[in-house]
């Protein structure tokens, strides 16, 4: 293990760029006004932004040139422990295996299947790496029709989000003429393989909205809409029952969502499950002759029903997993003789195995304090092997195959870390927070175990915190090169996820958001008072919304940290809220609020990072994001820095990446993004002395 010390950073004495400021007022509906200075940076076609973004990573490169060889080691040790020739595990589809391998020293995966059996021939389906050769930015998947004879696929090779979907005829090996442009990615086939269903996204809002019929053979542009979503602050998907009998329009937002099903070569009749109603949640799926729908109708930690085909409403509802207080049910898989449930208790997954027959149940055993589990991938039906994941923060990415009648359990995989990695020199810890309001919030924790808590050792704190999505504790690969440096890593299960249920969520959306920033402090707390670090070694990491979370706590309290790295941060709360224009908008009021209603604008308003900047000193900041990014428009952290920079009071380093040619998920490829990876952890490794 190596040490960190604490020495500090040696910087160039150069000055950093200095956006223009051009005052622009943008007022409410309900009259109130705020002055922006760096509203400009908005219009990614003029090209002094361009120009002001190319500096700020000129900076970037000039400030943090004395880590290069830091930045390459640790690539160099990432990229060392992966398996370059690797390959997933097959799992059946009909009579195909189907799975996908790298090659060596290549970055995207190569599609294959084999026919009947694990020993036939190889097929090559897609090769990511021929495609891909000629993009800067590229990721794709397959979808094969259930007839296996055509395969679907679906590329984005920009970042934005927007799909190609393309077609390959599998007898002979050559591209159909059908080429569908602009999707959003999501399709479902019909049975006879001569018809895909497809959505596509608002250019502008990217908000989902529209559903297309495609027949294999005839013009794309003259695809049949079937269906648009009118309601503006929902999102449309498609998607085929697991009976194989229905296609299913799921039209959704963060407090609710509906679902309408037709069946194939019936899709200009829909018909409903149960109408859309304010702050109710529903999923369906029809498995042999009935609906099984996941809901929180009466049930804030949802539960699952069942309702016959033809009267599907909730007034027939019926319960199949009760709403349970204690435990969040997350979902399901149906067998043909069980049905396994996935919940969740303290943020853990528990996976119970159900008879149908008679309806006996047990669980299955994982074995490790702290760790995630979760349903796999389990196309078929007709099967007595459930396809489950599991990995904690020790334990790589494994992949087992479970009887569900012997209750024998078969690894068929764990991710092969080289580089002698062994978990025995590595503890992790589960502990519960206690909140400024009393509340118990989970924290998972690792370190090397040769490391003390005397509060010498650097942490890096992560946490996410918003549309009710659970942070678990999972292994990373590249995390082993902190760890390996004495660092100490923590996850907080904070508010706003739905680790503790789905009260867990309401309390940190909403006019309940501040919780989110109050817990992640709260833990940031603990962890000092315990001795896990200090304050002049801890450090704090969030992306995305974790990215407004990171923003939130620089502003509410900075002394807190010796160094943030906020990835594609939403940052601008209410410009972002007000413009519907742009994604993250409508669909979204019921996570964040509405800013034309004045008691959610106002509560907006006095968290919003990029409206709470104010003279005073910042911890160091390493702010990303992508040009192209879809989710959060890069001008969000880039007016954030630059507000920053011309209030700050301190000599801390302030940084800003922006990755031109990449949208939200930052570089493509596995080692592209690692390279991304050594950028933010030589960051803090320098300000914590580290060198090369």
């Amino acid at each position: 293990m190596t040490a960190c010390t604490n020495s500090k950073s040696k910087y160039p004495a150069v000055q950093p760029p200095v956006a223009a400021i051009e005052p622009f007022e943008l007022k409410a509906k309900h009259g109130h006004a705020r002055t922006d200075d760096y509203y400009w940076l908005k219009n990614r076609e003029d090209q002094r932004v361009i120009d002001y973004l190319t500096a700020e990573n000129r900076y970037l490169d000039t400030l943090l040139a004395h880590t290069k060889p830091l930045r390459e080691k640790l690539f160099a040790e990432m990229k060392g422990r992966i398996k370059e020739r690797d390959e997933s595990v097959p799992y059946r589809l009909d009579d195909f295996y189907y799975y996908n391998r790298f090659e060596e020293g290549f970055e995207y995966p190569i599609y294959c299947r084999k026919k009947g059996a694990l020993t036939a021939p190889e097929e090559i389906v897609a090769n990511g790496n021929e495609i891909g050769k000629a993009y800067s930015s590229f990721s794709f998947f397959i979808a094969p029709s259930p007839g296996h004879q055509v395969m679907a696929l679906v590329m984005d090779t920009v970042g934005r989000r927007f799909y190609t979907i393309k077609f390959k005829d599998m007898a002979t090996g050559n591209m159909l003429p059908d080429e569908i442009g602009n999707t959003s990615g999501n399709l479902a086939w019909t049975e006879d393989s001569k018809t895909v269903y497809y959505t596509k996204q608002d250019p502008n809002t990217l908000r989902t909205y529209l559903v297309y019929k495609h027949v294999l053979g005839t013009n794309p542009a003259q695809d049949v809409l079937i269906y648009e979503e009118k309601d503006e602050t929902l999102s449309v998907s498609v998607s085929k029952s697991r009976s194989k009998k229905f296609f299913l329009l799921t039209s959704g937002r963060t407090d609710a969502s509906y679902v309408q099903f037709f069946e194939t070569g019936q899709d200009k009749k829909l018909s409903l499950i149960e109408p859309l109603k304010p702050n109710t949640d529903y999923y369906a799926d029809h498995f042999r002759d009935r609906f099984y729908i996941r809901t929180n109708l009466d049930a804030k930690n949802y539960r699952l029903v069942e309702a016959p085909t033809a009267t599907p409403g909730s007034a027939n509802w019926k319960d199949v997993v009760p709403a349970q207080a204690e435990s969040f049910f997350g979902g399901m898989a149906l067998f043909d003789q069980f049905l396994v449930i996935e919940e969740e208790k303290a943020g853990l997954t528990r996976l119970r195995i159900r008879s149908w027959a008679d309806q006996s149940e047990h669980s299955i055993d994982f074995g490790e304090a702290a760790y995630v589990a979760g349903i796999d991938n389990n196309p078929e039906a007709n099967t007595n092997l459930l396809r489950f994941s599991f990995q904690s923060m020790t334990t790589p990415p494994s992949t087992f195959d479970y009887h569900m009648e012997t209750k024998e359990k078969t690894l068929l995989k764990q991710r092969e870390v080289l580089g002698g990695y062994d978990p025995a020199k590595y503890t992790s810890e589960r502990v519960m927070v206690t909140a400024r309001d009393g509340k118990q919030i989970p924290l998972s924790i690792v370190y090397r175990k040769d490391v003390k808590k005397d509060g010498q050792a650097p942490l890096l704190q992560y946490a996410y915190g918003s549309y009710g999505a659970s942070m678990y504790p999972y292994f990373s690969i590249s995390r082993l090169s902190l760890l390996d440096r004495g660092f100490i890593y923590a996850i907080a299960h904070i508010r706003g996820g739905q680790e503790m249920g789905g009260a867990w969520y309401d309390e940190g959306k909403m006019l309940n958001k501040k919780n989110t920033f109050y817990d992640f402090i709260d833990c940031s707390k603990y962890l000092i008072d315990q001795r896990y670090t200090a304050a002049d070694r801890l450090f704090a990491n969030g992306g995305s919304a974790g990215g407004l979370l990171m923003g939130a706590i620089t502003n509410m309290a900075p002394e807190l940290y010796k160094g943030i790295i906020a990835e594609v941060p939403f940052v601008d709360v209410i410009t972002t809220m007000m413009d519907e224009t742009i994604p993250l908008t409508t669909f979204e009021w019921r996570e964040w609020g509405n800013p034309g209603i004045p008691e959610q604008y106002e509560y907006m308003l006095s968290y919003s990072p990029y409206d709470n900047v104010e003279k005073k000193a910042y911890p160091n900041l390493l702010v990303t994001t992508g040009l192209h990014d879809s989710q959060v428009q890069y001008w969000e952290p880039a007016k954030w820095v630059a507000k920053l920079r011309a209030n700050k009071t301190d000599n801390n380093v302030l940084l800003l990446y922006t990755n031109m040619d990449a949208g939200h998920g930052g570089a493509s490829g596995r080692f592209k993004a690692l390279k991304e990876d050594a950028l933010q952890y030589a960051f803090i490794l320098d300000l914590m002395g580290v060198s090369e």
